[in-house]
Parts: C-alpha cells; sequence; structure tokens
C-alpha cells in the first residue's frame, strides 16, 4: 500500500527557510516519480517541483526557480524540499504525490499523480 507522510511544515518569516520531508512506505522509489504539489486558499493546484524515479530529472515551477531545491533519498525511502528566500505567496498546504512512472511527460500537471499524502502547512508571514 503506498504512504506517503509528509512533516517539516510551519509558520516562518519572509526570508527564512523550512525543510519539507516526505516519508514514502510501499513501493519502490526507484521506478516513481515524486512531486510537491501545493494548493493556497482559493488558487489551484500548482506543482512546485517534482524528481524523477532515477533521480536524473528535475522541475521547478518558475514561481520557486532559485529558491526551491528538491532531492530524494533513495536508501531512506524519503525525498525531501528545501525552501529558501520564503514569500508571502508561498504560503500554501504542500503535498507530496507520486505516480508509477520514472518520469511524466506533463509534468506541471497535478492530475498526474495517483497517490497524495495529507499534506502540511506552510505560513510564510512576520
Amino acid at each position: 500500500q503506498v504512504q506517503l507522510v509528509e512533516s517539516g511544515g510551519g509558520l516562518v518569516q519572509p526570508g527564512g527557510s523550512l525543510r519539507l520531508s516526505c516519508a514514502t512506505s510501499g513501493f519502490t522509489l526507484d521506478y516513481y516519480t515524486i512531486g510537491w504539489v501545493r494548493q493556497a486558499p482559493g488558487k489551484e493546484r500548482e506543482v512546485v517541483s517534482c524528481i524523477s524515479g532515477n533521480n536524473s530529472n528535475t522541475y521547478y515551477a518558475d514561481s520557486v526557480k532559485g529558491r526551491f531545491t528538491i532531492s530524494r533519498d533513495n536508501a531512506q525511502n524519503t525525498v525531501y524540499l528545501q525552501m529558501n528566500s520564503l514569500k508571502s505567496e508561498d504560503t500554501a498546504v504542500y503535498y507530496c504525490a507520486t505516480t508509477p512512472s520514472v518520469w511524466l511527460l506533463r509534468v506541471s500537471d497535478p492530475g498526474q499523480y495517483d497517490y497524495w499524502g495529507q499534506g502540511t502547512q506552510v505560513t510564510v508571514s512576520s
């Protein structure tokens, strides 16, 4: 059974940093694309970043490029999202999501993910 559990969210001031973690179980990470998808109140879901199963491809939304870094530790079955220089517009619930494909054709489409975690709240505010 595929399970994804996010952690690391919280309240941070603008310009601060957070690292989100996604602990995975029930599947072999090497063959799955893992993404971080966020949803702010009243807005559509947005894929902020994803990483391929073989760790050779990554994607970042323009809104986070240069500030966020995705990484994965297949031995620990965990995926991370390091978020630096946070802005108020980064405030959202962040979900870890996955699908049984090494990579995706439409990397920015949240509809391509089959499994989702419960989400972790990130609030950027002074």
